[in-house]
């Protein structure tokens, strides 16, 4: 008896405009679900000791360091896997994906060891604040020592995301992000247990939204059979995925590198010092509204690209990437509005002292003023993985933060504290931004001219 045929997948058959929909839709909520989560984190914390704030947001780069590892592996898994598909090798596949999984409890083992050895260094090089460092430390030691639920988790999500089942990542995230807000107030406040009480909150809704993703996938993804058993690692896999996956990984760890850098800078050369570092902090809570969301529709585009990549056919490809950059574009104009119009109001959700709007108010407007740059920059980043450039986005990473914002931000925090304005320090955004943009066109107008462009057009 002849063998049917495998059914066409969606990401080569269905109208782009509703594949993208369809495929970004439900990442695009569970990351707003996601960015409400972060900010009524900081609003819990906040209210119950400025310090525990200041200390969240000096652990953000730590943080940020552990969300890359997971997130750019994953980001390798997920390219490599949807171009298995593509290219119909359902064994490739399966492979890829077991091999992914084994790396994800590589990643949480080096967090664990750094979470149990290396945290209170972490914080006594930022700041010589007792209580700060004392509420980071019990804040960041919790986050990582339990970190297996967020590696299991981005993990498993793009497992699915990567065979076109992005509705079911909606709910694991959601359901993780929304048992982490009920949870937040009942540790912070009820057990009085401060910012470990947050760090408590998060740890388990990232658990829960671990354990829902794997029986998820064995429900309900029939792309990927995992056979955990018989598994043994393959070299030739895991060095193909880092080989997209580390420029991302490397690209984050350079925003946590720009990060706990920058705080330095804030906090030595500006006369508000720590409370400068609580704004900064405080801004990458709100502009996750902004750009989360962004990246739930690059989630989406990356899988999209990456099938239409293996099956050679260029007009499906950039059908999604011009109407990714219209509606990036459209959404973060919105998003760019409220950074410049009502910073206050914003600020405001954090309980902000006169002395934080003082502060906080032209550093949002500033910053925000950048936003169209940064967005138009996402979605090229989202072609160089989806094609095995990864390279090209950790060189655009590296010329906007070490190469033009931190320099700029040192030298103007220099001029600005010898006339007195601190603002200044927050005009390295809008010049890190401009050359962000300029690196990125140059890069994928190389990218178009050598890989894209000698593509067949096919049917859209």
């Amino acid at each position: 008896m002849q063998k049917a045929a495998p059914a066409e997948n969606k990401m080569g058959v269905m109208p782009i405009p509703k594949l993208i929909l369809n495929m970004s839709l439900p990442m695009i909520l569970s990351m707003l679900v996601q960015a409400l989560y972060n900010v009524v984190d900081s609003y819990f914390v906040a209210r119950y000791a400025q310090d525990a704030l200041t200390a969240v947001s000096l652990a953000f780069p730590a943080q940020n360091l552990m969300i890359a590892v997971a997130t750019g592996t994953a980001v390798g898994v997920n390219a490599l896997l949807s171009r298995a598909l593509g290219e119909r090798k359902p064994e490739m596949a399966n492979t890829i994906a077991e091999n992914g999984v084994f790396l994800a409890l590589v990643g949480y083992l080096l967090f664990l060891l750094f979470g149990l050895f290396g945290v209170r260094a972490f914080f006594a090089t930022q700041t010589g604040v007792t209580s700060i460092v004392n509420y980071g430390v019990d804040y960041l030691s919790v986050v990582c020592c339990f970190s297996f639920g967020l590696f299991g988790q981005i993990m498993f999500e793009r497992l699915m995301q990567s065979t076109g089942r992005t509705i079911y990542t909606m709910f694991t995230q959601g359901i993780g992000a929304i048992i982490n807000i009920i949870l937040d107030p009942v540790f912070i406040f009820v057990f009085k247990q401060g910012a470990k009480g947050a760090a408590i909150a998060t740890v388990i809704g990232q658990i829960v939204a671990f354990t829902l993703a794997v029986i998820l996938n064995h429900l309900k993804n029939e792309d990927i059979h995992l056979n955990i058993k018989a598994f043994r690692p393959n070299p030739r896999i895991i060095g193909r995925i880092y080989g997209i996956g580390v420029p991302s990984i490397i690209m984050v760890a350079i925003g946590s590198v720009m990060t706990f850098l920058f705080n330095i800078i804030l906090i030595n050369y500006t006369t508000a010092a720590e409370l400068s570092a609580t704004v900064f902090g405080v801004y990458f809570k709100l502009n996750s509204f902004v750009f989360m969301p962004v990246f739930g529709l690059n989630n989406g585009i990356i899988p999209i690209v990456a099938f239409n990549y293996g099956a050679r056919n260029r007009t499906r490809m950039m059908l999604a990437v011009r109407l990714a950059v219209i509606y990036v574009t459209s959404y973060i104009t919105l998003g760019m509005l409220a950074f410049m119009l009502i910073p206050d109001k914003l600020l405001g959700i954090f309980n902000a002292s006169e002395e934080m709007l003082r502060v906080g108010v032209p550093a949002l407007r500033i910053i925000g003023s950048t936003f169209l740059f940064a967005g138009i920059c996402i979605v090229m980043g989202s072609v160089f993985q989806a094609l095995g450039f990864g390279i090209y986005s950790m060189i655009v990473s590296i010329a906007r933060q070490l190469v033009a914002l931190l320099p700029a931000a040192y030298i103007l925090a220099r001029i600005g504290m010898r006339i007195g304005d601190d603002t200044l320090v927050w005009y390295s955004f809008p010049i890190a931004e401009i050359a962000s943009l300029v690196t990125t066109l140059i890069l994928f107008r190389r990218l178009y001219k050598n890989v894209i462009a000698p593509i067949p057009e096919g049917k859209a």
